[in-house]
């Protein structure tokens, strides 16, 4: 794994990043059971069952372990190029066929005020403002669902996002993970407006042997705050790549909540959308 942060947070925010790695989306099996299984990605749905993939000579491949439940040693889920997106109509099925509902991700969460928003995409000021803009030339879509666990007792509001984009190249979904990376070293703190602020953040990105999900993926961390947040706030974000799409799951913690139980709800939602987002592409 290759470390992109500095401070005595680094073991800590690894070992989340670790967990939303490769935490398998096991989350989707929990509530509809194994369903069908995308390729290479069977922690996604459900264990792994069988013994994995063969061999010329039906031995089992030394890259997938035989072990029921055990992640597989690599990703090589491979989308049928008929399924890519080749215009803007075709993106937007694929970004609201993959993104989650309030019935999707985690029991009991109900739609965020707004709750949807698409046909643009935030950018990061200089100023380390969020705003939004048009999509570029090199973005077919990109579209969001916003998500909260309501407050009830003793406990706030916790805000969850999940936002899938569709690129034309499978090279511009890599600039884009590549540049949010750099965003936590350029503005550690960020102006997401309506009063909300992000600061602390420190990010990571995975080296491809570590990551059993997608093609790519990257975890942020750092702290919250907001009208009604209740103080300072944990705050987790991931994004992840599969071919020319890219996924971001972020949530906003709310009093009562310890970090482990935003890393959990953060690695549930990014592995039912990466399913999603495989079944789209299959």
């Amino acid at each position: 794994m290759r470390l992109m942060l500095v401070g005595p947070r680094v073991v800590a925010v690894a070992a989340a990043g670790v967990l939303l790695a490769g935490c398998g989306g096991s989350a989707a099996e929990d509530e509809d059971g194994p369903g069908p299984q995308p390729s290479g990605s069977a922690e996604q749905g459900g264990p792994v069952t069988g013994g994995g993939k063969t061999g010329a000579a039906g031995k089992p491949d030394p890259q997938r372990s035989t072990l029921p439940g055990a992640l597989p040693g690599a990703y090589d889920f491979t989308p049928d190029p008929a399924r890519i997106p080749k215009n803007a109509a075709q993106a937007r099925k694929l970004t609201r066929g993959a993104a989650l509902g309030e019935d999707d991700w985690t029991a009991g969460m109900v739609r965020h005020t707004p709750y949807e928003s698409g046909g643009s995409r935030p950018v990061l000021s200089d100023s380390c403002v969020w705003t939004r803009s048009a999509l570029p030339p090199g973005i077919l879509d990109s579209f969001t669902r916003r998500l909260d666990i309501p407050a009830g007792d003793g406990k706030g509001r916790v805000q969850g996002a999940v936002t899938v984009t569709v690129h034309r190249t499978e090279a511009g979904a890599e600039r884009e993970i590549e540049d949010t990376v750099q965003e936590s070293f350029r503005c550690p703190r960020q102006e997401l407006g309506g009063g909300q602020r992000l600061s602390g953040l420190m990010s990571l990105r995975f080296d491809q042997k570590d990551v059993r999900n997608a093609d790519a993926s990257l975890f942020e961390a750092g702290k919250y705050t907001g009208p009604e947040s209740g103080g300072v706030q944990d705050y987790v974000w991931s994004k992840s790549r599969i071919g020319p799409v890219t996924t971001a799951v972020s949530v906003k913690g709310a009093k009562g909540y310890r970090n482990s139980d935003l890393l959990r709800i953060a690695a549930e939602g990014g592995a039912k959308v990466l399913y999603r987002v495989e079944l789209e592409l299959k």
